[in-house]
Parts: structure tokens; C-alpha cells; sequence
């Protein structure tokens, strides 16, 4: 039997079953029908993902740091001032020549009054300004590369329970067509024994069948709603929302993958390798923050006072402006530590990315043997539909002959059964395991 007409025949018994286990549920009135193509269950999964949310506050953060190092270059502006009450202050004013004491005209001062406002602008720290930019830049870069990598896993995990979902649901339309053949040769074989041209044992055979078959119904009804409702969880979705797949999803695959150019490119270009390339980066850019404060730091001041104290003094226009120089002695001997420890996180990325590649190759090694697996398990499962319905027509044949028993007729039934569920499932187990690879080699995207 051809192979497109086989997935068409039971994506439409797949549409048909779901309409009529929705109908079956104690629910039902409660639920809706919903076609979902596997683009728009991504697009679904990225816009309600909490994961993915996360990493954007997490951007944000890194962000907000970024402008905070920025804004390090801007003046440093502050004001102050009080308005005081006293007590009747003892003010004794001295000139200065022996024997002159102003004591006797002390001023009445009950209150007193004053403002400052001082402004300082860095023009040059050692590099702690420029190479701080530097470092809070690489880590909102690494931020957005993490992000790119939890889509890439979010739109995985949706290929994957959409997989799940489509493999549960042609389970479920071939078993219960083969429990509708199963009813039909069950009330053919009834007649047969009311007629006496079987044994009651044969006929107890083949309906003992029939029960294993619905039971086995039952158990993949089961895991379909179950998987279904783990996609609508996953998608934002009412729960008991029926979702009919769109069969077109699996029909795509490129051929000509080599394993030599994926992992070339993984170890490359795979985001959680740019993302800790990044870090390095400012691991870097830390260190010479570290050693930025063997220098001293280089600042245009200014400022302005006002006073009023009645009675005795009255301040304005004191404005003061000039060149401010500091340095930290104990720069000298404390520096080092803090180079040392700089230096060592930037050891521990580079020993975290040779790390990551092997295992990155490893992966990829996985994934593509997975691949090939899969790629090599569909025409073998093509053949073996062949030969079970092959086998299932010849042993019919003997069996209305008298030449076979019937259990060997429901051995050929139960084969057959098999051979088609694999087959069903087959090639959602190569498009997945295709995406697998890309994922793993970092190709995954929208």
C-alpha cells in the first residue's frame, strides 16, 4: 500500500476519533476544537513561555547595569544645606592686637543659615570607567545569547510534545480501526459457530482479541488526552481544548546533512558557546577594573557655598573650581589579590569552554547517530507494512480453507496491527529526531 495514501487514511481517522472521544467525555460541552498547524504552536509556546519571560528580565537586568556603568562617566552633583537655631551663643571676636577684646559688643545670633552644592567630573580613573563599560556590555550580549538559546529549547520541547501528540493520536485511530475489523470478523465468526463451521474455542480466540484490543484503546485514549493537555499547558491553551494537528508539519526533512559540518558550526556558533565567549570577554575587561586601581583618579571639582547668619555674616558667590587628584596608597600591596581572583575567573571560563565543546561534539555525534537511525527505520517499516498485510491476506486465505487455526490468524491480525502503528509513528520519529540535530548543533530558530 502506498505509503502517502496509508498517512492520509489515518490522519483522517485521527480527526475523526478525536471529534468522537470529545464526544465521549463526560466534558464535552465544556471543550472546543482548535486547528493547529506546528509553526503556530511554536509561535504559541514562545509568547506564553514563563522560561523565556524570565530571560527577558534577566536582559533587562543586565541592561540596567550596562547603563549604570555608562552613567559612571556623568558629573557627580550634590547639595546640601541646614537652617540652624542656637541658644545666645558667648562670642568674644579677637583683632588680633594685644589688649583690643570686642567682647562687650557680642551680636545677638540666634540662627544661622547655609547651602553648598559641589559638582565633580571624572576625566581619567586607570580605565576603571571604560573597561567597567566594556565588561557590563559582554554580559548583556551573554544575557541575549542565553535568551536565544531558551527559544531554541522552547521551540524543541514544542516540536517534541507536538510529535508526541500527532504519534498518540494516529495510535489511537489505528487501533480503534483495527478494533472495528476486529467487532466485524467477531460477529462473522459468530455465525460461522451458529452455523457449526466453527469451533466455540476459535471464536473465543478471536474475541478474547477484541477485549485485548479495546483495552489497549482505552490505555491510548488515554495517553492522547494526556498529551494533550500537556501541549495546551505548554501553549497557553485551555487545558480541555481539542487540538487537531496538521500532518503537513512532517512532511519537510533536508537531505545531505554531514556530521563533520554540524560540528564545525556547533562549536562555533552554538549559543551557549557565544554567550560564555562573551563572559570571557568581560572576565578580561574585569581584570584590567582590577588593575585600574594601582592608578590614581583625575576629577574636575566645583562648587558653591552660601551662608546668612543674621547679625554677624552674610556669604554669597563663594564659587570654588579646580582639579582633584586621589589616590589609594594601599593600592599597592591590596591590588594584586584582586588581579589574582580576576584572573582566575577568567581561567575557570576558558577550562567551563573547553568543556562545553567536548561535550557539544558529543552531542552532536548523539544526535546525528540518532538521525541516521531514524532515517534508516522508515523504509524498513514501508517493507514491513508490505509484508504483514502480505502475510495477514495469505493467512486469511489458508484460514477460510481450513489450512490454519485461528491462532495463527490472530498472529497475523496482531502483526499487522504492529507494522502500521510503527509506520504511523515513524516519520514524526525522523522529523523530530532532524530538529533534535538541530537543536544540538545550535540551528534551531524561528
Amino acid at each position: 500500500m502506498n505509503l502517502k495514501r496509508i498517512y492520509k487514511r489515518q490522519l483522517g481517522i485521527l480527526a475523526f476519533s478525536f471529534i468522537l472521544f470529545q464526544g465521549l467525555t463526560p466534558d464535552a460541552a465544556a471543550q472546543t476544537s482548535r486547528n493547529l498547524s506546528l509553526q503556530e504552536a511554536i509561535q504559541l509556546s514562545i509568547q506564553n513561555s514563563h522560561k523565556l519571560a524570565a530571560s527577558g528580565a534577566r536582559i533587562q537586568q543586565a541592561i540596567a547595569s550596562w547603563d549604570a556603568a555608562k552613567e559612571n562617566r556623568l558629573p557627580e552633583v550634590s547639595a546640601s544645606g541646614s537652617l540652624l537655631w542656637l541658644n545666645n551663643p558667648n562670642i568674644s571676636l579677637k583683632t588680633g592686637k594685644p589688649g583690643n577684646d570686642s567682647s562687650g559688643s557680642t551680636p545677638h545670633v540666634n540662627e544661622a543659615a547655609y547651602a553648598m552644592v559641589n559638582a565633580g567630573i571624572p576625566i581619567y580613573a586607570g580605565g576603571k570607567l571604560k573597561y567597567g563599560i566594556e565588561s557590563a556590555k559582554y554580559l548583556k550580549e551573554a544575557a541575549v545569547l542565553d535568551a536565544a538559546r531558551d527559544t531554541s529549547a522552547i521551540i524543541y520541547n514544542t516540536i517534541e510534545a507536538y510529535t508526541n501528540l500527532y504519534k498518540a493520536g494516529v495510535t489511537v485511530s489505528v487501533v480503534r480501526e483495527n478494533l472495528v475489523q476486529a467487532l466485524h470478523r467477531d460477529s462473522v465468526l459468530m455465525r460461522l459457530e451458529n452455523n457449526g463451521l466453527l469451533a466455540r474455542n476459535d471464536r473465543l480466540k478471536a474475541q478474547l482479541q477484541s477485549s485485548n484490543i479495546e483495552v489497549s484503546l482505552l490505555e491510548v485514549q488515554n495517553n492522547t488526552k494526556l498529551a494533550m493537555i500537556n501541549m495546551n499547558l505548554l501553549l497557553g491553551l485551555p487545558e480541555q481544548t481539542e487540538l487537531v494537528l496538521d500532518s503537513a508539519s512532517f512532511e519537510s526533512i533536508p537531505e545531505n546533512i554531514t556530521l563533520s559540518e554540524l560540528e564545525q558550526y556547533s562549536v562555533t556558533n552554538r549559543q551557549d558557546v557565544l554567550a560564555l565567549n562573551q563572559r570571557e570577554k568581560a572576565a578580561n575587561s574585569g581584570i584590567l577594573v582590577a588593575k585600574a586601581d594601582w592608578y590614581p583618579q583625575v576629577s574636575i571639582t566645583g562648587g558653591y557655598i552660601a551662608a546668612y547668619i543674621p547679625h554677624l555674616l552674610t556669604l554669597t558667590n563663594a564659587i570654588n573650581a579646580g582639579v582633584g587628584v586621589k589616590y589609594s596608597i594601599s593600592s599597592l600591596w591590596k591590588t594584586k589579590t584582586k588581579i589574582a581572583a580576576a584572573k582566575a575567573k577568567l581561567d575557570e571560563l576558558q577550562a567551563n569552554e573547553l568543556q562545553l565543546k567536548d561535550a557539544i561534539k558529543m552531542q552532536v555525534n548523539q544526535s546525528f547517530e540518532g538521525y541516521l537511525l531514524q532515517e534508516q527505520k522508515l523504509p524498513v517499516y514501508q517493507k514491513a507494512v508490505s509484508q504483514a498485510e502480505e502475510n495477514y491476506r495469505i493467512t486469511k486465505n489458508k484460514f477460510d480453507n481450513d489450512l490454519v487455526n485461528m491462532t495463527n490468524l490472530l498472529d497475523a491480525n496482531v502483526l499487522l496491527l504492529q507494522s502500521h502503528i510503527n509506520l504511523a509513528v515513524a516519520k514524526a520519529d525522523l522529523y523530530l529526531a532532524y530538529h533534535k540535530l538541530l537543536q544540538t548543533a545550535g540551528k534551531l530558530s524561528l
